[in-house]
């Protein structure tokens, strides 16, 4: 088996991998289920070579996610289920069908708010398609909310649950509004520490978070973003504590979280003082 640029080869080679007795053993014990976690795991290498701007690890993340597609779908293969040809071909189908303004009308008049109008309706006419696809027996109610992945990442959950709900007036108009629904929030985790109650303080974290979430909404930040930009900001303070107290010779463990915290807010104060100001 030689590497190649053509997409049968990697699907032979899955297909090499789960072939019993000769495949791999780590590769043969496995499900949709316990793939699915290292699926997400990819998508957010995708999403964290972009951030970087490392295109060359961009490649690489994009073959891993590629990778996982081609898994799942040898294993839907080995049920019957279905094969890559066949998710090729549902895609194509869809995104066919999703641009009429560029495979069918062609008129070039349509505006992106007119693309993006037309894709939620196409999108609507599709669900309504696999609703009477679906036996009757197994029919739920319909929600607003029905359409919202519950598989995606919660931040991201969150934030389409938020705006769903707000394009029916189910919001706050001014985020301040939030900010105070944010400190009331705080004061119930306040509240349920002093009680020791552990579960509710759990609870209560996730409608900080929540609430979080709706603000950075209503300021137009993108929360997972926000808290990508904070976390790298966190290594590289955190980076700084050590580093100063490598020039003395010592280590983390060797020093006090008030020696920690001085250091810390020097690190603040360094990263200040680099940033150049407008003109």
């Amino acid at each position: 088996m030689t590497p190649t640029r053509d997409i049968a080869g990697l699907i032979a080679i899955m297909a090499q991998l789960r072939t019993p007795v000769t495949g791999c053993p780590w590769d043969l014990e496995q499900s949709f289920a316990t793939i699915a976690p290292y699926t997400i795991e990819e998508a957010y290498e995708v999403a964290d070579a972009i951030a970087r701007h490392d295109l060359g690890d961009l490649c690489e993340e994009l073959g891993d996610l590629l990778l996982q597609v081609v898994f799942h779908a040898r294993m839907a293969e080995e049920q019957n289920a279905f094969a890559f040809g066949d998710v090729v071909e549902a895609i194509t189908r869809k995104m066919i069908r999703r641009h009429p303004h560029v495979f069918a009308d062609k008129d070039g008049k349509l505006t992106p708010s007119d693309v993006k109008d037309a894709w939620q309706r196409i999108k609507a006419e599709e669900k309504a398609e696999r609703a009477l696809r679906q036996p009757a027996g197994d029919a739920v109610p319909s929600s607003l909310l029905a359409s919202i992945k519950a598989g995606q990442p919660s931040l991201t959950q969150a934030m389409a649950l938020q705006r769903k709900a707000s394009s029916v007036g189910f919001d706050w108009n001014d985020p301040r509004a939030v900010l105070a629904k944010i400190r009331e929030e705080a004061d119930e985790i306040e509240a349920a520490l002093d009680r020791g109650d552990t579960e509710e303080v759990a609870a209560e974290t996730g409608d900080l978070m929540f609430a979080l979430v709706n603000l950075a909404r209503h300021v137009g930040a993108d929360p997972d973003l926000a808290l990508r930009g904070t976390n790298a900001k966190f290594e590289r303070r955190f980076g700084y504590i050590e580093q100063a107290l490598a020039a003395q010779d010592r280590t983390l463990r060797e020093a006090s979280l008030e020696e920690m915290d001085k250091l810390w807010d020097e690190a603040k104060r360094v990263e200040r003082s680099a940033v150049v100001p407008a003109k």
